[in-house]
């Protein structure tokens, strides 16, 4: 189980390690980033809000991703939590870390507006992953650990909402974790064209004065262009596609003990 081999590291290792998977409580699936401390006591936290394909596989949570540990208050916020301004304000000031955490993927093979538009999307859609961590941490007013799943992924995604029919999809994981200072320095980087790894290194974890104000709009960055299209279309999907699933008694996963 996740949540037995995190547990089994954080002790062995005498660290902290954070992770998510998909987890069923209560009748209904979340996907819950875990933070592990050496002596085995767990925090948890629920994305607040299912990400476009998402929707298919779990519901949003409700809690503030606010960890209390020896070391200090550590934040949570995972993959499209990051890019949002409530994130931010429930973070904002009351955190000496963040541990986040992305499963950001690029540009279908099927997109629909040719090549010249894909391409554009493509070289958006990563600056703006570039950019997410330092921005965060800078509304924020912590140092910030940021990990990325790297590599290529095949799947199908829905495309009419209230019915079963999807296209087969392949895409990629673009790959982007920093590690980020107190004062906002990008101290070790592994890049999208370097795949997979592992960086290290060091920082003081302490929080510090906010750099910037919260923009007043939901989404941080301040131009989403077809993205929000594209979230509003696939959100219906992937809801009305869970819904199917738990009046037919079809979740499974994950159940924890803990």
């Amino acid at each position: 189980m996740a949540l037995d081999l995190l547990t089994q590291k954080a002790a062995k290792y005498q660290a902290r390690i954070g992770g998510s998977y998909l987890e069923m409580r209560d009748g209904d699936v979340f996907n819950t980033y875990v933070l592990v401390e050496p002596n085995g006591k767990v925090h948890r936290h629920d994305k607040n809000l299912p990400t476009m394909v998402e929707n298919t596989f779990y519901v949003g949570g409700s809690d503030d991703g606010l960890c209390e540990t020896q070391d200090g208050n550590i934040g949570i916020a995972m993959c499209w939590e990051m890019i949002r301004s409530q994130t931010a304000r429930r973070l904002r000031d009351k955190v000496d870390f963040l541990m986040t955490g992305s499963h950001w993927w690029g540009t279908p093979d099927w997109a629909i507006f040719g090549p010249r538009h894909t391409n554009q999307y493509d070289v958006g859609n990563q600056n703006m992953m570039h950019i997410t961590p330092g921005k965060l941490a800078e509304l924020i007013g912590a140092p910030l650990l940021h990990a990325l799943h790297a590599g290529a992924l095949s799947g199908e995604m829905l495309m009419i909402p209230f019915t079963n029919i999807a296209s087969k999809v392949n895409l990629y994981l673009i790959g982007e974790t920093q590690i980020i200072d107190k004062d906002g320095n990008m101290i070790a980087r592994l890049a999208p064209e370097k795949g997979a790894g592992v960086i290290c290194g060091d920082i003081e974890i302490a929080r510090v004065e906010p750099r910037a104000e919260i923009p007043d709009r939901f989404w941080l960055p301040p131009k989403m262009g077809l993205i929000k299209m594209f979230w509003w279309h696939q959100n219906l999907c992937g809801k009305s596609a869970y819904r199917r699933a738990k009046k037919n008694n079809m979740l499974t996963t994950y159940k924890s003990n803990n």
